[in-house]
């Protein structure tokens, strides 16, 4: 990991536990988008807000399933940090070359009521292509 990459992430991660946030991305040592929103509605924010401003990017998430993997990919973020990151997330990130760390790995991201799998992460089940999950998760927003 470049030394650049390294100090957006770690900024990124300090700044989500500092200030109790949800996600944070940073680049060129500047935050560029931190959220205190839950699910994947942050990242999707995240995509309107700041598009293209994001590749070359850090990103820090309190937690990365499959669907938040997949979004990163979309934006082209270099580097990822979960405190708590899918089996799925963990796949999707090796297969697109993307640095990642996570302080908990989890087989699958469960619902808010812990009873089920993550309904973003089911509905993105079995796709690969970055642009068609940004579409599918659109589509199941509030």
């Amino acid at each position: 990991m470049s030394a650049n990459m390294s100090d957006d992430l770690n900024l990124a991660k300090r700044t989500l536990r500092e200030e109790e946030l949800s996600l944070v991305v940073a680049k060129n040592g500047r935050i560029l988008f931190r959220s205190k929103s839950h699910g994947v509605s942050d990242l999707l924010a995240m995509i309107s807000d700041i598009g293209g401003l994001a590749e070359g990017a850090s990103l820090a998430d309190s937690i990365v399933g499959r669907a938040a993997a997949l979004l990163c990919v979309y934006s082209k973020i270099i580097a990822v940090y979960g405190v708590n990151m899918s089996e799925g997330a963990l796949s999707v990130f090796k297969a697109n070359d993307i640095q990642c760390e996570y302080g908990t790995l989890v087989a699958r991201i469960l619902n808010r009521e812990k009873n089920d799998a993550c309904p973003f992460d089911k509905a993105v089940l079995g796709i690969v292509d970055p642009s068609i999950a940004l579409d599918r998760l659109k589509s199941l927003r509030l």
